[in-house]
């Protein structure tokens, strides 16, 4: 089964190659990962032809782990200008061929090389299972062994949505056949375009999702839904927006009542 990677870039330079790394690092041998870059001057393209498709026994960032696979990834790259990152993202599924589509950020990178191996393998058991999602962590920028904040989708059920939960986007991974049956990201969406289609698939339509006890991916703090009060805003303004359009109600008390858990997951750490 081949799970194709969507990895939207732009100026990434600095930070792609752990990206590319530890895709190259992982255990599952069929991977196509597109990598959509919106006309980066930074020489982000420079970096991806550099570390190029190869699997090499090296280490993945953060983790030190072993690459075992030796075959080489089927790397693309499209380039050209975008309406953002979910229009990136959007560029990226219609090209794919995979029977599986995940996204990989261009400042994120697989926490450990078998993640693709335990999402073929929760496929291949379940010919009716849509999706799975698991765990995924922050860590500081200058810092990437130093985790600020872990993000557990393992509390996650459908009617949370209504508080705006939601399962780790980034460990989001779905059979291609959904993106043509139910759509793709909504473009005019600034920050929430994820979670109204996580809610337009799990809520609404109800696909058969699975969760994977494990952490998939370790993303770098710093993006634009982590920065502020213009952000949460922008979220909530957003969230309301999503239910509104999929026909389920809710306001922005019954949304605020997920801030509270936050306070209590960052207690935890």
């Amino acid at each position: 089964m081949l799970i194709s990677l969507i990895t939207p870039a732009y100026n990434s330079a600095r930070t792609i190659s752990d990206t590319l790394l530890s895709v190259n690092g992982q255990t599952y041998p069929a991977i196509e990962h597109i990598i959509v870059d919106g006309l980066s001057a930074d020489g982000t393209l420079e970096v991806v032809e550099e570390i190029g498709d190869r699997r090499e026994a090296g280490r993945t960032p953060g983790e030190g782990q072993a690459a075992a696979a030796t075959c080489p990834v089927c790397r693309k790259v499209i380039c050209g200008k975008d309406k953002g990152l979910y229009d990136a993202m959007n560029k990226g599924i219609r090209e794919a061929t995979g029977e599986v589509v995940g996204i990989l950020n261009s400042d994120d990178f697989f926490t450990s090389p078998d993640v693709l191996e335990e999402v073929a393998k929760a496929f291949e058991e379940d010919e009716t299972l849509d999706a799975v999602y698991g765990d995924i962590h922050f860590v500081h920028p200058e810092d990437l062994t130093k985790c600020v904040r872990y993000y557990s989708s393992r509390v996650f059920r459908c009617w949370l949505m209504r508080l705006g939960f939601m399962p780790a986007h980034p460990s989001f991974y779905v059979r291609r056949s959904c993106y043509q049956r139910l759509g793709l990201y909504k473009t005019d969406y600034r920050i929430c375009a994820d979670f109204e289609l996580l809610l337009r698939y799990l809520f609404v339509h109800r696909i058969r999702a699975r969760y994977l006890p494990m952490d998939f991916v370790t993303m770098r703090t710093g993006g634009i839904s982590t920065s502020g009060l213009s952000a949460f805003r922008q979220i909530m303004k957003e969230h309301l927006r999503a239910f509104r359009e999929n026909h389920i109600y809710t306001n922005r008390l019954i949304l605020s009542l997920r801030y509270a858990y936050k306070v209590l997951e960052f207690a935890r750490r």
